[in-house]
């Protein structure tokens, strides 16, 4: 199969799984169909699916990394010892593991197209991460944090309340792995970060810090070598990004001199403003 007749097959069996969707024409236009992928990709949930698809996907999406160009971290200049600052798309990053902002529920962002990193790496990890994840959170019993209070029901607080009391505080800051699939890193470790509804409070940056501390133990726990790590909690969680990248920076180091941990670690950036606010930070 060409590239193009990969897409089409995949989204053919993608809208055939719901039948709401099976009538549905594929747009001619290429940059069209790419985003009606994505999109089908985004809103999946997590259930079986054929070998055959997996072939085609699996290639699919490896074809497409190929493309968009892999950067592997032995190729990148430390701007400290062990410590990298790198701006680009953390999804074609080739190292030991990345980590992924993700959300409470730890299946991937289910908006289709959105932006987020979170969308970005269970689209081109392909639909097993998510399945992994699904997984994961099954024999875990509960979401990974607690949601926002103006955002619960009274019937959603009360479960929360039982949860707290059966597996103590929401959690998070704390962090699971799983494979990478079809991305070119190992693993993909899922972190979710606290979100800033207000002003920034010492818990919020402790709750960040323990982001990065548990991400790098769980690293270091499966003997991995090198670790990307993305802007935890800003954007969209509103965690102001200088505070965020200073909490980042100070918790790794803090890290690597308290267990002198090996590790390599990667600041992934994407946009040139947090670049400059790292690049401050670790001249």
């Amino acid at each position: 199969m060409t590239q193009d007749e990969r897409r089409i097959y995949l989204i053919r069996k993608l809208l055939s799984e719901e039948k709401q969707y099976r009538d549905m024409e594929i747009p001619a236009d290429e940059q069209q169909q790419k985003r009606l992928l994505r999109a089908l990709f985004n809103i999946r949930m997590p259930k079986p699916v054929s070998p055959d698809f997996l072939e085609v996907q699996d290639q699919y999406l490896q074809e497409a990394l190929h493309q968009k160009g892999i950067t592997d971290v032995a190729d990148l200049t430390p701007v400290q010892d062990g410590i990298y600052l790198w701006q680009g798309d953390i999804t074609t990053l080739r190292c030991g593991a990345i980590v992924n902002a993700a959300n409470s529920q730890m299946l991937g962002c289910f908006c289709p197209n959105h932006g987020c990193i979170d969308n970005a790496i269970h689209t081109y990890a392909g639909v097993q991460l998510r399945a992994a994840c699904a997984e994961l959170m099954a024999q875990q019993g509960h979401e990974e944090m607690e949601t926002p209070p103006h955002l619960r029901s009274a019937a959603d607080r009360f479960a929360q309340l039982e949860n707290a009391l059966r597996w103590g505080e929401a959690r998070t800051g704390a962090a699971k792995i799983t494979p990478a699939f079809n991305l070119p890193c190992d693993y993909v470790i899922h972190t979710v970060g606290p979100i800033v509804t207000g002003r920034l409070t010492v818990r919020d940056k402790d709750l960040l810090a323990s982001c990065y501390r548990s991400c790098l133990e769980l690293a270091d726990q499966n003997g991995i070598r090198s670790i990307a790590f993305c802007c935890i909690s800003t954007g969209e969680f509103h965690f102001p990004n200088e505070r965020a990248a200073q909490v980042a920076v100070n918790t790794v180091k803090e890290y690597k001199e308290q267990t002198h941990s090996e590790i390599e670690v990667i600041f992934n950036v994407f946009k040139d403003y947090d670049l400059q606010i790292y690049r401050n930070l670790l001249r």
